[in-house]
C-alpha cells in the first residue's frame, strides 16, 4: 500500500471514529429507551418529542452546516462538535427536567448536524473516486456499526454494573459523554487540515449553495433519502414492541436495541455498497429493489402471533427487516454522484439534502410515538408498522423516479461522449 493509500485510510478510520460516536448521547433511546421511561419519566410522546426537537434544530441549521463544510476544514469542525456534545452529556447526566431535556437535546443537534455531520459527509466524498461512492459510503456506516456496537455494549455493562436503575443509566450518559470528548480530542490531534483547492473559495457561501440547488437530482436524492429516513425511524419501535407482545426481559430488549441500531450498520451498510456497487451497478437501481424487499418481511413481522413462545422468531424478522433499511442507509448518499454534484460544492449539496432527507426525524417519532400512547397494545404496533409498509411503497416510487433520471444522465453524457469523439 502506498503511502497515499495509508494516509487516505487513516482519515478515514479517524472519521469514523468520531461518526461512531457523535450520536449516541441524542440517541440515548437506542439502548436504554425503557430505562429513560422508568428512570427519568418519559412517556412514548415525551421521548418523540425530544427526538423530534433535536431532528428539527438539526433540519434547520443543516445548510448553515453545508456553509461551514465548504468553508472550515473538517480539523475543526468535527472536534467541536464531538467535544460539545460530550460536556452537554455531563449535564444529561443530571437528570435535569423536561424543559432543560429539550434545550440539551436541541443543542446536541447544533453539534452533531451543524458542525459534524455534513463536514463528515464533505470529507468522505472527497475521499473517493466516483466509482467508489458506494463502497465509500458503505463502509462509513458499516465502520460506524463497529464502533457504535461496542461503544453502546460498553455502555450497557456499565449500566448493569451500576445496579440497572437511575444510578446506572446516569453512569452509562456519563460514559458516553467521556467517549465523545476523547474522540474529539483524537480527531483534532490525528486529522490534518487539506489543501486549498484552487478556485473553491469563488464557490463558498451563497453562489455553492445556488450552483448545488440547480441540479436537478439533488430533489430526488434528498426526497429519496427522505423515504429511507422515514422507515428507519421506525425502527425504534421494534423495541418496546418485543417487550411489550413477547415479554422479552429488560437487560435483553437493551442488548437487541444495540444490534438493531448499531450492531446491523456493521452487515448491513457494507453489504449494500457492495451490492450497489457490484450486482446492481448503481446506489439509486439497489435502493429501489431494497424498499419492495421490505414489505414481504414487515408482512411476516405481523404474521407472528404474539407471546413470549415466539420471541426468536419475532426478533429474526424485525431484525432482517433492519438488516435491509441499515443497507439502504448505507448508500443512500452515493447517488450524489450520480446525479453529477461537483465535489467543490458538496458541502452545500449535502446541507440541503440533509434539510430534505432527514427531516423525517422532525415529526416521525411523535406521530409513532402518539400512536403507541393512543393505542396501547397489539393495535398500536400494527398501526405503526402498517404505516411503515405504506411508506416503503412510497419510498420504492421515489427511487424508481431517482434511478430513471440517473439512467437518463448516464445516456446523456454517453451521447455527448461519442458526439465529441
Amino acid at each position: 500500500m502506498t503511502a497515499a493509500a495509508k494516509a487516505k485510510w487513516l482519515r478515514f478510520l479517524v472519521l469514523v471514529l468520531g461518526g461512531g460516536t457523535i450520536y449516541k448521547l441524542s440517541s440515548l433511546k437506542d439502548a436504554f429507551y425503557i430505562p429513560m421511561q422508568e428512570s427519568m419519566g418519559l412517556t412514548h410522546t415525551e421521548i418523540g418529542t425530544l427526538l423530534s426537537v433535536n431532528s428539527i434544530v438539526a433540519t434547520a441549521l443543516f445548510v448553515a452546516g453545508g456553509f461551514l463544510a465548504d468553508r472550515y476544514e473538517p480539523r475543526r469542525l468535527i472536534p467541536l462538535g464531538l467535544i460539545g456534545a460530550g460536556v452537554l452529556g455531563l449535564y444529561l447526566a443530571t437528570f435535569p427536567g423536561f424543559g432543560q431535556l429539550l434545550i440539551v437535546f436541541a443543542l446536541l443537534a447544533v453539534c452533531a448536524d451543524c458542525f459534524f455531520f455534513p463536514s463528515l459527509l464533505k470529507a468522505i466524498r472527497n475521499l473517493g473516486d466516483d466509482d467508489e461512492q458506494g463502497r465509500m459510503f458503505g463502509f462509513l456506516e458499516g465502520g460506524r456499526g463497529v464502533i457504535d456496537t461496542l461503544v453502546a455494549f460498553s455502555a450497557l455493562g456499565v449500566f448493569v454494573v451500576m445496579g440497572s436503575g437511575a444510578g446506572g443509566l446516569k453512569s452509562a450518559i456519563m460514559f458516553y459523554s467521556a467517549i465523545n470528548i476523547g474522540a474529539g480530542l483524537l480527531t483534532w490531534f490525528l486529522l490534518s487540515d487539506s489543501k486549498p483547492d484552487s478556485g473553491a473559495s469563488e464557490q463558498v457561501g451563497l453562489a455553492g449553495l445556488l450552483e448545488a440547488a440547480r441540479v436537478p437530482g439533488i430533489w430526488l436524492v434528498s426526497l429519496n433519502v427522505f423515504m429511507v429516513y422515514i422507515v428507519y425511524c421506525g425502527l425504534t419501535y421494534f423495541i418496546p414492541y418485543l417487550k411489550d407482545m413477547y415479554q422479552l426481559p429488560v437487560a435483553l430488549v437493551g442488548a437487541y436495541g444495540i444490534i438493531n441500531q448499531y450492531f446491523l450498520k456493521v452487515l448491513g451498510g457494507p453489504a449494500g455498497g457492495y451490492l450497489a456497487d457490484k450486482k446492481f451497478e448503481s446506489a439509486s437501481r439497489y435502493l429501489k429493489w431494497a424498499f419492495l424487499a421490505l414489505l414481504p418481511v414487515m408482512a411476516v413481522i405481523l404474521a407472528i402471533p404474539t407471546g413470549a413462545g415466539l420471541v426468536y422468531a419475532a426478533m429474526a424478522a424485525t431484525l432482517s427487516f433492519a438488516f435491509i433499511v441499515f443497507s439502504m442507509r448505507g448508500v443512500f448518499w452515493a447517488p450524489m454522484s450520480e446525479v453529477g454534484i461537483p465535489s467543490r460544492i458538496t458541502g452545500s449539496a449535502f446541507g440541503i439534502g440533509c434539510l430534505i432527507g432527514y427531516a423525517p426525524g422532525m415529526f416521525a417519532y411523535v406521530i409513532y410515538g402518539s400512536i403507541l400512547d393512543r393505542f396501547p397494545g397489539e393495535q398500536g404496533y400494527t398501526y405503526v408498522f402498517s404505516l411503515m409498509s405504506a411508506l416503503a411503497v412510497i419510498g420504492f416510487l421515489v427511487a424508481s423516479l431517482l434511478h430513471r433520471s440517473v439512467s437518463k444522465r448516464g445516456g446523456t453524457a454517453a451521447a455527448e461522449a461519442a458526439l465529441h469523439a
